[in-house]
């Protein structure tokens, strides 16, 4: 609903543009597919290695955890029937404990790599809007889209606005 909108808002701004004088061939419309960039651009491939590297060590230790916390169950599973009762009773509730942390921990991972990633995403966002800028500027566009329902090769800049940030750097 909210495209369609903007799609009638961009074509009922290009009819008046149009209706005032403009060809549809003197207007310079750009568009960029910011999902590609921000998949190929070397600042966002730099951005998720940094984020790769930075969690690696938590979640190579809560796989860990996770590991022994499987294999203690498993064993008070197959022990479970011959333990005295107030023995596997202890040790389900120090199993649970674990368990709990272990979840907690996992949260809390996944609680600051959201962060993290959301933190890197709106660096590698600035910096692609910053060129897109330049671009629209130094070439005299008209309009640069950078969500649209469909664009022909002819308007699409996203790999000139790729190579911008990878020669930036």
């Amino acid at each position: 609903m909210m495209k369609s909108l903007s799609t009638s808002f961009l074509a009922a701004a290009v009819l008046s543009l149009s209706a005032a004088g403009l060809s549809a061939q003197e207007l310079k419309i750009g568009y960029v597919n910011s999902e590609r960039v921000l998949r190929e651009a070397a600042p966002a491939r730099a951005a998720q290695a940094k984020l790769e590297a930075e969690f690696k060590k938590r979640e190579t230790e809560l796989a860990d955890q996770g590991s022994r916390l499987r294999g203690a169950m498993e064993k008070l599973e197959k022990e479970g029937p011959t333990l005295p009762e107030a023995e596997r009773t202890r040790r389900q509730r120090d199993l649970a404990d674990q368990d709990r942390d272990f979840q907690r921990k996992r949260r809390e991972l996944l609680e600051d790599l959201n962060q993290r990633k959301s933190e890197e995403l709106a660096a590698v966002v600035e910096r692609a809007n910053r060129v897109i800028k330049q671009i629209f500027e130094q070439e005299k566009y008209d309009l640069i889209l950078q969500e649209v329902v469909f664009a022909g090769p002819r308007v699409d800049i996203t790999k000139k606005v790729i190579d911008a940030l990878n020669a930036a750097k």
